[in-house]
């Protein structure tokens, strides 16, 4: 840890180059107390403005900004210019070394200049994460190199100036002082300490200083590292969190069994949901004291954002999104420089990866600072980036949201309402429960699809090409022709037709083969002849109740057998025992139950080898299909259904199903 740290030593001033407003370097600057042990502290800001930034750094965690007027002189008349904005966050290494040296009730000292014509900089820097891997010296060092032979300034050397003199000063009444100054003045002032300066004239008092709390609309978009970095930090300068418990369901508005019959619906405030997320990525990113990875922020902040995003939309973040979305954003950081991605770049990954409703969730826990309120012992002020950074960029999100044109609010309200907790689970003591038709429907045009599907597939395999002889057979194979374009012949395609259909299908969407997210287990019977026998494994319904009698699901796979009303409880057919996950169970039960020779298996992975053994001693053949080759938005949409607990339920059921 300590090989991360570099201090530049001259005479008793330890001196420790920064970026400012970086945690990286907020991090250096508590490893740089622990092993210095300084009697005092110095930092890079001027003595006119001690008593507000300690005033300021006493509210921490909470943010405040000072602001005050710079004043211009026009010929004999002198005038406000500007008004300068000042932020105090927790990741900023000036305000860590002085919080530091007020917790350890240290000596601390402003030793900058204050001036009124400062000119704004705009410097291309490395990335601050790289001193996470290569350390402070060597990153230093390649600084100065690039910044070899550049003028200061005037306005700098009369900062660099008045700062060397006052650190002179120190070093006579302390042993060890700790300076903590930005690395594009360390160096010349480190020259100008060993040569006697003149006391700097400036101004030793500075009037309209005022202090203020930022609005938290405000903290979401201008604290230079974001907010939920800002929070992390902040937890983990103390002892590790607590792991925190929620009770309830979470930000998904839905209805839970045992919650109903405890009394009702027991809702966590969101900005409780977004603080823990934040106390579990604290508590997660390494041992107490270690040193915090940004690359391990991010990622703990991906995880907290797809569990919120599952919470809310019900859909899971795939492995493959998640791949897309660290691809994505790395390169794009790449492009501009940088090792890791800023917060812009990361919404843009989500929304381009995943979706808007992923960014949004995404953007609103990465911008939650639980500490900061609209009412505080200040006044509250509101700050554009424009009016602090002096711009920004912007980026829109569109999530999906439920259509309302087509409900009244007079039919809202009129809807029906539990008389008493847990009065819509009554209805499932009736073993005659049924499905959602319109999801029937659904489901049967997409088995029809993935049969025809399976059909092509199966001609794709049985068809061959020869070289033109005698006949064009089913006609002229260009690609076998452009393949071969060098022997100067032309070649025909012959398409074999399959012998036998299709029958049965088995879609599984998660094998689940440790048997706890999918308890749910059905066989139903088609209720005409146009609809399919069913064997499925689901989520519980009583974790959802969505209405009186009506329970949303989601599969985790599914059987479609035709013609109906053949099928048995295949969950409890004794000939399946020898199955080891349920996806086999459904497959089993396809091979004996299908009348016609091929049965369709779509899943991420193929069956087990010996599955096709099975089929080959039954006379039929498994026809593949990888479900990552499917729309992965129809399949979200065909993962859920609903349960109804009779068919009365199905006259209401359109006004609780979305």
């Amino acid at each position: 840890m300590t090989q991360r740290l570099y201090l530049e030593t001259f005479g008793p001033i330890h001196a420790l180059p920064v970026l400012h407003y970086r945690m990286e370097f907020a991090q250096l600057v508590r490893m740089a107390f622990h092993q210095v042990r300084p009697d005092a502290v110095a930092i890079e800001l001027p003595a006119t403005l001690q008593s507000s930034f300690v005033r300021a750094l006493r509210r921490l965690p909470e943010i405040t900004v000072i602001s005050y007027q710079t004043e211009v002189k026009k010929g004999s008349v002198q005038g406000n210019g500007e008004t300068v904005y000042l932020l105090v966050e927790p990741a900023d290494p000036l305000v860590e070394a002085a919080r530091r040296a007020l917790e350890l009730d240290l000596p601390l000292h402003f030793v900058d200049v204050d001036t009124d014509s400062y000119p704004r900089h705009h410097e291309q820097l490395p990335d601050s994460y790289s001193i996470c891997r290569i350390g402070l010296q060597a990153y230093y060092h390649e600084y100065l190199k690039a910044c070899d032979g550049q003028i200061p300034c005037r306005e700098d050397q009369r900062r660099e100036q008045g700062m060397a003199f006052r650190l002179r000063g120190l070093a006579e009444k302390y042993r060890k002082v700790l300076y903590v100054c930005g690395m594009a003045h360390l160096e010349r002032v480190k020259h100008l300490f060993d040569a006697p300066q003149a006391e700097p004239l400036e101004r030793i008092k500075r009037d309209g200083i005022n202090l203020w709390n930022l609005h938290p609309e405000s903290c979401r978009e201008i604290l230079a590292e974001f907010p939920f970095l800002s929070a992390v930090y902040e937890h983990r300068r103390g002892p590790l969190p607590e792991e925190p418990v929620e009770r309830g369901s979470g930000l998904r508005k839905s209805f839970n069994a045992l919650e109903l019959i405890q009394g009702g619906k027991q809702d966590v405030p969101e900005d409780t949901l977004l603080g823990n997320a934040i106390l579990r990525a604290a508590r997660h990113l390494g041992k107490e004291g270690s040193f915090l990875d940004r690359q391990r922020l991010i990622y703990r902040l991906f995880c907290e954002a797809a569990r919120h995003y599952r919470q809310e939309t019900g859909e899971p973040v795939h492995i493959w999104q998640k791949r897309s979305f660290f691809r994505f954003s790395r390169n794009y950081a790449l492009q501009g420089g940088m090792l890791l991605p800023d917060l812009f770049q990361l919404l843009a990954a989500a929304r381009g990866c995943v979706d808007d409703n992923f960014a949004y969730a995404f953007c609103r826990l990465a911008t939650f600072y639980p500490w900061q309120a609209e009412s505080s012992d200040l006044a509250t002020i509101s700050i554009s980036p424009e009016e602090l950074w002096g711009g920004s960029r912007q980026i829109c999100f569109r999530p999906r949201q439920k259509r309302s044109k087509s409900l009244s609010r007079a039919g809202m309200l009129k809807r029906k309402r539990e008389k008493h907790p847990g009065e819509w689970l009554e209805g499932f003591d009736d073993p005659s429960i049924c499905s959602y038709p319109q999801e029937d429907i659904a489901i049967e045009d997409y088995g029809r699809f993935l049969k025809r599907k399976g059909d092509m597939q199966l001609s794709e395999e049985l068809s061959r090409s020869e070289k033109f002889s005698t006949s064009l057979l089913d006609g002229i194979d260009m690609r076998e022709t452009l393949r071969n374009i060098h022997e100067g012949a032309i070649y025909v395609r012959e398409q074999q037709r399959a012998k036998g259909g299709v029958g049965c299908l088995v879609v599984i969407f998660d094998e689940d083969r440790h048997k706890e997210r999918y308890p749910y287990r059905m066989t139903w019977l088609g209720e005409h002849e146009q609809e399919s026998d069913m064997a499925f494994y689901a989520t519980a319904p009583a974790e959802n109740i969505v209405g009186p009698g009506i329970c949303r699901c989601e599969y985790g796979g599914f059987l479609l057998s035709y013609p109906p009303r053949r099928l048995m409880d295949v969950w409890q057919d004794p000939d399946y025992q020898m199955a080891s996950t349920r996806s086999e169970v459904l497959l089993m039960a396809a091979l004996d139950y299908s009348i016609e020779k091929h049965v369709v298996y779509v899943a991420a992975k193929p069956p087990r080898s010996i599955f096709k053994q099975l089929a080959a001693r039954q006379g039929r053949k498994i026809i593949y299909i990888p479900l990552g080759s499917l729309s992965p938005h129809k399949l979200k949409q065909l993962r859920i259904l609903h349960i109804l607990s009779g068919k009365d339920k199905r006259e209401i059921a359109k006004e609780y199903i979305w």
